[in-house]
C-alpha cells in the first residue's frame, strides 16, 4: 500500500495574482521645471518631444523642443527639423520609443483638454504608432494626459501624471532653457475676431485666423480665455 505524498497535494484554490498598477505618466523633478519654464516664457502654446527613460518609456527625463511657429491657439513644427531631430537622436543611440512617442505641448489658458487641432495633429503624426501620449499643460496648472495604442485591438486611456523625486536627478538651467526657446519658439501674434455669429463659428470680415478655417470655435475660445465669461468681458472690451 503506498503512502500519501502531502508534498504533491494541490492546493484548494490559486494564489491570487496581483493586479498590474494602471499607467502613469511621470516627470523627473529637472524635466517638469523645464516644461513649466518653457510654458511660461511668452502668450503661445509651445510644443516639444519628450525624451524618456530606456528602462522606463513613461517616465520623462527631459523635454526638447524644434524649430516652430506659435500663436495662443496653435503650434506648428518645422517638418525638417523634426526629421532632423529625430536622426539626432538616433546618433545619440536613442530607440524611437525614448524620444518619437510623448508629445507635449502647453496652452496658454486654463483649459488643458485637447482641442480639435490637438486631436488632428496626435492622430496625423502619431496615428501610425504602436503606441504614443498626448500631453497638455495649461497656464493655469491644469494638465491633461492620454495614451493611445494600435496593437491589437488598440484604444485609448486618460491616465494621471505624477514628479518622479525618487531617482537622481540634474538641477536646472534656466539660461540654456532660454536659449532653447529663443531659438526654437517663432511667435505670431493672432488677430481676435470681434465677431462670432450665432453657429459659434467665426464671422470672417478681413481678420487672420491662422489656426484653420476647420477650427472648433469653442476649442480656440477655452484654450486661449479657459472660461466663456472670460471671453464675453473681451467682447464687451473691443466693441466700439
Amino acid at each position: 500500500m503506498k503512502s500519501e505524498n502531502k508534498n504533491n497535494t494541490m492546493p484548494l484554490c490559486q494564489p491570487e495574482r496581483p493586479i498590474p498598477a494602471p499607467p502613469m505618466l511621470r516627470f523627473s523633478p529637472t524635466a517638469w521645471a523645464k516644461l513649466l519654464f518653457l510654458r511660461d516664457q511668452g502668450d503661445t502654446e509651445v510644443t516639444g518631444f519628450a525624451i524618456a527613460a530606456a528602462e522606463d518609456l513613461l517616465l520623462v527625463e527631459d523635454i526638447c523642443l524644434v524649430p516652430q511657429t506659435c500663436t495662443s491657439a496653435s503650434v506648428a513644427m518645422d517638418d525638417q527639423a523634426v526629421a532632423d531631430f529625430f536622426d539626432e537622436q538616433v546618433d545619440r543611440g536613442l530607440k524611437p520609443g525614448q524620444f518619437a512617442r510623448i508629445w507635449v505641448h502647453t496652452h496658454p489658458g486654463n483649459w488643458s483638454q485637447p482641442s480639435s487641432i490637438d486631436e488632428e495633429t496626435f492622430w496625423r503624426v502619431f496615428g501610425r504608432t504602436d503606441w504614443a501620449v498626448m500631453f497638455i499643460l495649461a497656464r493655469g496648472g491644469q494638465n491633461y494626459a492620454r495614451l493611445q495604442f494600435h496593437v491589437g485591438p488598440g484604444g485609448d486611456m486618460d491616465i494621471p501624471i505624477s514628479v518622479d523625486y525618487r531617482r537622481p536627478f540634474a538641477a536646472s538651467n534656466h539660461q540654456a532653457w532660454k536659449e532653447e526657446y529663443l531659438a526654437c519658439v517663432h511667435q505670431e501674434v493672432l488677430v481676435m475676431p470681434r465677431e462670432v455669429n450665432a453657429a459659434g463659428s467665426l464671422a470672417k470680415q478681413g481678420h487672420a485666423v491662422p489656426f484653420g478655417a476647420d477650427a472648433d470655435w469653442f476649442d480656440w475660445q477655452m484654450e486661449l480665455f479657459g472660461d466663456p465669461e472670460d471671453f464675453q468681458e473681451f467682447q464687451h472690451a473691443i466693441q466700439p
